[in-house]
């Protein structure tokens, strides 16, 4: 993980080297179209301020419970107690990174979403909201949190969520072989380079041309850097959005040369 002088530096190195986020310059006629379509969409979709009520309530919550970690940054199977409103703090997509999910989803329309990290629930909601006739299987390897995560998809009334609680590397392959396509997926768990190609690797049988993968904080750390590059080298992704805090990977077959953006979001 990158200290906070170092991401900084990226970050300002990201901000006046990205393209601008009107489109200006972009001649890809199908990342053009994300950027009015779901970048710069402005409208106020009535989930986010349910979603984004259940992220107060839940900032507010001083509840401590054991969590087990098996993440980056931490010692693996390690048992510590958090209070939730902490996890929600640290873990938690941003109201502006869960809007844009939404956007996504809502834009694309895929019927079989992945999320690997559910933690509480929050990008979740965000993601099975934006297209109610579509699944979420989401799965998350700390029992308590991914119980809590449980109980806030059932206050939103989402009926399209499959949650699984379990270390990714056990529980995985079994949701993708339940699954049988992948349309989506938000890989936001164990942010290091050796699991996250893992996690790649398998989901990637499971893909077709339409599909979209989202790789949370690609410059969290010199690890998920070299992760990133490693995908844009990938013969099978054609194109590729660099957002800062994520990464958006296609495999679309008009493509018929690779193209890798980096937009100012």
């Amino acid at each position: 993980m990158y200290n906070l002088f170092e991401a900084a530096g990226k970050y300002l190195n990201y901000y006046f080297t990205a393209a601008s986020g009107k489109g200006h310059g972009i001649h890809s006629p199908f990342v053009f179209d994300f950027i009015q379509k779901v970048l710069n969409d402005k409208f106020s979709y009535p989930a986010y301020e349910e979603i984004e009520a259940l992220r107060q309530e839940l900032k507010n919550n001083h509840q401590e419970i054991q969590i087990t970690d098996f993440g980056a940054g931490a010692v693996k199977g390690s048992v510590r107690t958090a209070k939730v409103s902490r996890i929600v703090s640290r873990t938690a997509k941003s109201p502006k990174f869960g809007k844009l999910l939404y956007r996504i989803v809502a834009c694309y329309k895929p019927s079989k979403l992945l999320e690997l990290g559910t933690s509480l629930g929050i990008s979740g909601c965000y993601l099975a909201k934006a297209n109610s006739d579509g699944l979420l299987y989401t799965i998350e390897g700390a029992e308590a949190i991914a119980n809590l995560a449980k109980e806030n998809f059932n206050r939103l009334k989402l009926k399209n969520v499959h949650a699984y609680c379990g270390r990714f590397e056990d529980v995985l392959s079994g949701v993708l072989n339940s699954m049988e396509t992948v349309d989506l997926a938000f890989i936001d768990g164990n942010h290091q380079k050796d699991p996250t190609i893992d996690y790649y690797t398998k989901i990637l049988p499971f893909t077709h041309a339409g599909s979209v993968l989202i790789f949370d904080d690609i410059h969290w750390s010199r690890e998920m850097e070299e992760v990133w590059e490693w995908l844009k080298a990938r013969e099978e992704i054609t194109l590729t959005i660099d957002l800062f805090r994520i990464g958006l990977v296609f495999f679309r077959n008009e493509q018929k040369e690779k193209q890798h953006f980096t937009i100012r979001f």
